[in-house]
């Protein structure tokens, strides 16, 4: 019986998973369009860290969108992959890639299960991607997977929407969909997971990742780390 209901739990899970990739591919094009510049947060840990790697490093951009993220990581570093779920907005990458000239290796995939070797990325974003997972082993089992795929000195910025966020009365993590509006009014539902900057805190702590510090900004909660193979 346990391993009848291991096996529904992870069949609802992939089911849960698989909408979130819908809900994307469906509102791609028009999501690409509001999502133009990198986020000043973004901008700053690239900056700090870039200047560490190897020019030949590696970056990754985990729930890469349109690419703006990874247009920041290419202006340093030999090669990027972007990872998306949805296949419609790794198209919006790759027409950004070819407008601006960079480039990205895009790659469909799932941030919990991540097609690259252990140790092989120098510097990564994974921002604005985590909270839209659906439960919370997904959720661990993507940071795991971020620790893995960290090189020994390797560099990681990761986000999630917060509780801090002026738009919530809520103190403790909680389930909720937000709702997107397409051209001509339609909406479309998102999921997220709204955590709590101490529930955030204590999920990184508990993964793979290694916290070298962490902080709230513009009701988001960020955490730079390394990962599996990082030395003291």
């Amino acid at each position: 019986m346990a391993g009848d209901q291991d096996r529904d739990r992870r069949d609802d899970e992939r089911t849960s998973r698989g909408d979130v990739r819908d809900t994307y591919d469906r509102i791609a094009t028009h999501f690409a369009s509001t999502r133009e510049y990198a986020w000043p947060e973004v901008e700053a840990f690239v900056e700090r860290h870039a200047t560490d790697c190897d020019t030949a490093g590696v970056g990754l951009d985990l729930g890469c969108g349109n690419c703006r993220h990874a247009e920041l990581l290419a202006a340093d570093l030999e090669s990027v992959v972007g990872l998306d779920v949805s296949r419609g907005l790794l198209e919006t990458g790759r027409e950004r890639a070819l407008e601006r000239d960079f480039d990205v290796a895009l790659v469909q995939g799932d941030a919990t299960s991540l097609p690259l070797g252990d140790d092989t990325v120098d510097l990564a974003v994974y921002v604005a991607t985590l909270h839209h997972l659906p439960t919370q082993r997904a959720r661990r089992a993507s940071l795991d997977e971020l620790a893995r795929v960290l090189a020994s000195d390797g560099r990681a910025l990761v986000s999630a929407w917060s509780t801090a966020h002026d738009r919530f009365d809520e103190t403790d993590g909680f389930d909720t969909t937000v709702e997107w509006t397409l051209p001509g009014g339609e909406t479309v539902d998102r999921f997220y997971h709204i955590y709590a900057p101490d529930e955030f805190e204590a999920e990184l702590a508990e993964s793979d990742l290694s916290v070298l510090e962490s902080a709230v900004s513009s009701g988001n909660c960020y955490a730079t780390v390394a990962g599996t193979a990082s030395t003291p």
